[in-house]
């Protein structure tokens, strides 16, 4: 019996060291998980991060922000076109070929249903004998094509790339602007195809989006809630809803629920009931132009009937909390009060240099060293000409003259422009803002002569450091918030915001160039222009629904994110892609940014241009109240008593060293006498 009890508790020893061993191991194996979690963890991050910069660094900085922004000219919207003799009926077949075509195509798939409706009712029939050519690579574009029937072959450089039978589209850029073919499209076959012009699909787009903003605005104004505003408060309003669409027997709203939306039907009708006894009672029926729910913005209440879509129905619906936001709005709200302008200002120059500055007194400033010895320095090459430096004969200061062909000028229809641009910066006083000292003109080119920024650009200095640290991205960033508040409180939009229009003077301060793309505009009222620098475009402009000084807010949003991770969030090769992705509205934020700076880039990339920072009832001074600026003295900026982060990116040198090197130009642009320029 003892024996056994000895065994026993031998045992017993035996596990409890097996159990402590277990239980050692456990640990060990628990720790080691741990570290092995930690470390998936961390791969994990990284893992995104790499993910992040296949997509920014290999496919945006590689594809495209390494060379300098293409920039798209305006043109001018002809006011009324005839189009009748376009219109060609389609069969149903004929219809859904053009639709899946439509809908199948990376850009034309973000029209929305009206648009693509007003596509297929416009498109016109084109029909090409086998080897002949539909498009020529080069040739400027002013027409999109759906092949109906037959073979094509597309070939650039005469190198075959592929061929295009029924359903595909080709050439679709042509109908946003005027660009070059990059390929030439020829039949192989006999080949049918439906085309539209450019000039059409544009000014039938514009039309249709002046005459439902103008509908809308009477919906607005008979509203009881909404008649005592006015009508830049009311297009506010406007630019802040957003269309919504119900189905059969769908509710929109539901008796007794808290009601926070305002709707305005636009398709279809709308049953309203009330519960008596237990049964929905129908009060009536309500259709286009009808609205309901408007007590709801400005006070809480409870839904007093059930309204249900009876067919399909589309709806423009606003909440409270977005109502609240553009509302109060008045003209004088958007900007801080005329103190805070005064401070913007510089005081005007006694004498100013354009009094006493002539022409035959400037010189070219001559390379010193390297490769373009001797060769007068360009700042800057443009699609509208060559930034030159000068000096006076007797040295007495350095200036940037900008020269620009006048044929170029006439042949793309920007002499408005070009006469706007010199009148905007010759009113111009404001420190963050490039002064023009002088105009001259001769057969072949007009001559504008600027103030010098020895820094050298913004783009320039970017691609050398490849992103800029927080600091420096507020400081320039409040440097063009400063130049708008100056521009907007003058009605002026300024719509051509990038890294390469941002100069830096000798302190570091940054300071807005080139306003060949600004424009005057009225509160309340649109432009229809298609213009702008793709990468930085708003929706609206592409959609052609019509934009205003929202824009400037978004060309904001995507500067900070340029600044901060060196290449903007909508990037292609290929523009089509780049306005695809801008109407996804998809903003992908790599793991280095903070969250101010996240939350302030996606408030002014807000989709709808009346919920965009800047664009709300506060106006610009949400912006510089925003946390992302909460380091930054805006009076000290404003006098110009800030240390600027900026300097340090200021290399030392001939008064040239901080910009790029460009070859010498020694094409001569042919006379021009047309008289455009008479008053430059």
């Amino acid at each position: 019996m003892e024996k056994q009890i000895e065994e026993l508790k031998q045992q017993l020893e035996k596990q409890c060291v097996i159990n402590q061993e277990l239980q050692r191991q456990n640990k060990d194996l628990e720790k080691r998980l741990q570290e092995k979690e930690k470390l998936l963890q961390e791969l994990h991050s990284q893992y995104h991060d790499l993910d992040f910069h296949s997509h920014s660094d290999n496919e945006i900085e590689a594809e495209v922000r390494k060379s300098r922004a293409a920039v798209i000219a305006t043109e001018p919207i002809p006011e009324t076109l005839e189009i009748k003799r376009m219109r060609v009926k389609k069969t149903a077949s004929e219809t859904n070929l053009i639709v899946k075509s439509i809908q199948k195509n990376d850009f034309l798939s973000r029209l929305d249903e009206e648009q693509t409706a007003m596509m297929v009712d416009l498109l016109a029939v084109s029909n090409f004998k086998p080897g002949e050519d539909v498009i020529q690579e080069g040739s400027e574009g002013d027409s999109m094509y759906i092949v109906a029937a037959g073979e094509l072959v597309v070939t650039q450089a005469g190198r075959s790339l592929r061929s295009l039978t029924t359903g595909d589209v080709f050439g679709e850029l042509a109908i946003l602007y005027n660009c070059k073919r990059t390929a030439t499209v020829k039949a192989k076959t006999a080949v049918r195809v439906w085309c539209m012009e450019r000039q059409t699909y544009r000014t039938i787009i514009a039309n249709k989006s002046k005459k439902k903003r103008e509908q809308l605005m009477g919906f607005l104004k008979t509203s009881r809630t909404l008649k005592d505003l006015n009508d830049v408060q009311l297009s506010k309003i406007i630019d802040s809803m957003e269309e919504v669409k119900y189905q059969d027997k769908d509710v929109i709203v539901r008796e007794g629920t808290e009601g926070n939306t305002f709707y305005i039907i636009l398709k279809g009708e709308v049953l309203v009931t009330k519960s008596v006894n237990g049964h929905q009672k129908q009060i009536r029926r309500m259709g286009k132009g009808e609205h309901f729910g408007e007590q709801a913005l400005i006070r809480e209440i409870l839904r007093t009937a059930t309204c249900s879509a009876d067919g399909p129905v589309t709806c423009f619906s606003i909440d409270k909390e977005v109502f609240e936001e553009t509302i109060p709005i008045e003209h004088l709200e958007l900007f801080d009060d005329s103190k805070v302008m005064q401070e913007a200002q510089a005081p005007p120059e006694k004498s100013s240099p354009s009094s006493t500055l002539r022409f035959k007194d400037l010189v070219p400033v001559l390379y010193q060293e390297g490769r373009f010895q001797g060769d007068p320095v360009t700042l800057g090459v443009g699609g509208f000409g060559r930034v030159e430096l000068m000096t006076t004969v007797n040295h007495g200061k350095y200036y940037a003259m900008k020269r620009v062909s006048k044929k170029h000028i006439v042949a793309k229809r920007q002499e408005e422009h070009m006469l706007f641009e010199k009148k905007i910066l010759k009113a111009i006083q404001c420190d963050f803002i490039v002064r023009l000292h002088a105009a001259f003109k001769d057969t072949r080119y007009i001559y504008m002569i600027m103030e010098f920024c020895g820094g050298g650009e913004i783009w320039t200095k970017l691609k050398e450091v490849g992103r800029f640290d927080e600091s420096i991205a507020v400081f320039c960033t409040a440097c063009v918030v400063e130049a708008y508040v100056y521009l907007h409180k003058k009605n002026i939009m300024y719509r051509d915001l990038k890294p390469e229009n941002l100069m830096l003077d000798v302190k570091g301060y940054v300071k807005l160039v080139d306003f060949g793309f600004a424009k005057e505009l009225v509160r309340g009222e649109k432009t229809y222009s298609f213009v702008g620098t793709p990468e930085y475009m708003a929706p609206e402009i592409i959609k052609n629904q019509g934009h205003d000084f929202a824009v400037d807010f978004w060309s904001l949003g995507i500067l900070i994110y340029e600044l901060l991770v060196g290449s903007p969030p909508f990037s292609s090769s290929e523009p089509q892609k780049i306005y695809a992705k801008i109407l996804d509205g998809v903003l992908k934020y790599p793991p280095y940014l903070t969250e101010a700076a996240k939350s302030i880039i996606s408030k002014l990339c807000r989709p709808r241009p009346g919920q965009r920072l800047g664009n709300t009832k506060n106006g610009i001074k949400d912006v510089r109240h925003h946390r992302w600026f909460s380091s930054m003295n805006w009076h000290k900026l404003r006098v110009g008593q800030l240390d600027a982060p900026t300097v340090r990116l200021i290399r030392k040198g001939p008064c040239y060293i901080n910009f790029d090197r460009f070859p010498l130009d020694q094409t001569k642009a042919d006379e021009e006498f047309s008289g455009w320029d008479r008053d430059f």
